[in-house]
């Protein structure tokens, strides 16, 4: 394809098909690698069996360790094999009611995905930052940049549950706080999703970040509302109006792209009869603090008992259970 004269005629389609060849070359050369590495492992034990040495089987423990840690990153990458899994991610960060204490919890989850990202070396822009009355944020919306950010964090979607003795609490009392995180697909220019003007409401208001600060006087946020599906983006990263529309009109068709994905994953469970359960109102995994440490998945059943590691982006134990699940 890259050898057609008129391969660079459509730039944005030569692009994914370059990026696309890219990572099937990425592939092809850790699947080599990880053949190449357990050779050296097999060599290596065959000399431990002619002659015991305390070192030999030191460094041979380690490359087992460090082989299993890479095949289960390469399998990860392989159930990522969906339409749109490559694709940047949307995340939304919305605290549910609660006040100061589920503010705190999103600020909390948001600084747990922006390390998961950084330790996948993922770009993280802020596309809208709402910041809390006291403490935390009342929303946040992020786009996450990389070859399948959308395939890893389409298993965050859900209501995410803190349970803690709250530092906002005089008495100490343990209290319970709700997030709803929404992923969506950043989609690009080759996906084409319709909407309406007559169907939109286009509201501006004057931007501002982390701490309340402005970055600028004038009106240059923008907010969408979709008012057939009562659906909300909003923009305020760029430094223009326009800039911001623009971010927050694909943000608008990612939601009902993601929208119309729900419906059609209902109507095929209502034909083969299943149960599923979709949408904002599914608790997914509870953070509990006190009065013992533990994260687990509902949806899985995998927890860890590291709390801070969790919070600190070891999420990787989270995302690989949801995947394997839903390829079964």
């Amino acid at each position: 394809m890259m050898a057609d004269p008129t391969f660079w005629d459509d730039q944005n389609k030569a692009n994914g098909i370059i990026a696309k060849s890219t990572e099937a070359k990425k592939t092809y050369e850790k699947f080599h690698k990880l053949e190449s590495d357990l050779e050296d492992i097999k060599v290596l034990l065959e000399m431990l069996e002619l002659e015991e040495d305390d070192e030999m089987n030191e460094e041979i423990e380690s490359n087992i360790h460090t082989l299993e840690a890479e095949l289960s990153s390469y399998e990860l990458d392989l159930l990522l094999n969906e339409e749109y899994d490559h694709l940047n991610a949307i995340l939304e960060i919305h605290p549910g009611a609660g006040g100061t204490e589920s503010q705190d919890w999103g600020d909390m989850l948001l600084r747990m995905y922006q390390r998961w990202a950084n330790q996948h070396d993922f770009k993280v822009e802020t596309l809208d930052y709402q910041a809390g009355d006291e403490a935390g944020i009342k929303s946040v919306t992020l786009a996450i940049k990389g070859y399948n950010a959308y395939g890893y964090l389409k298993s965050e979607r859900g209501v995410h549950r803190l349970v803690r003795i709250s530092p906002f609490d005089s008495n100490a009392r343990r209290h319970t706080s709700f997030c709803s995180i929404d992923v969506m697909p950043e989609l690009d220019d080759t996906i084409e999703v319709e909407i309406k003007t007559d169907e939109i409401r286009v509201d501006t208001y004057r931007a501002s970040g982390a701490g309340g600060q402005h970055i600028n006087k004038t009106e240059s946020a923008v907010r969408i509302t979709h008012l057939p599906t009562g659906l909300v983006t909003q923009s305020q990263e760029g430094r223009s109006q326009i800039a911001n529309k623009e971010q927050a009109m694909n943000m608008m068709k990612s939601k009902l792209y993601q929208l119309e994905l729900e419906k059609q994953a209902q109507e095929a469970a209502a034909i083969k009869g299943e149960q599923l359960e979709i949408g904002w109102g599914s608790q997914i995994r509870s953070y509990v603090f006190q009065p013992y440490t533990m994260v687990k998945d509902h949806r899985t059943n995998f927890e860890s008992g590291n709390v801070g590691a969790v919070m600190d982006g070891d999420l990787d134990g989270f995302i690989d259970a949801y995947l394997k699940k839903e390829k079964l």
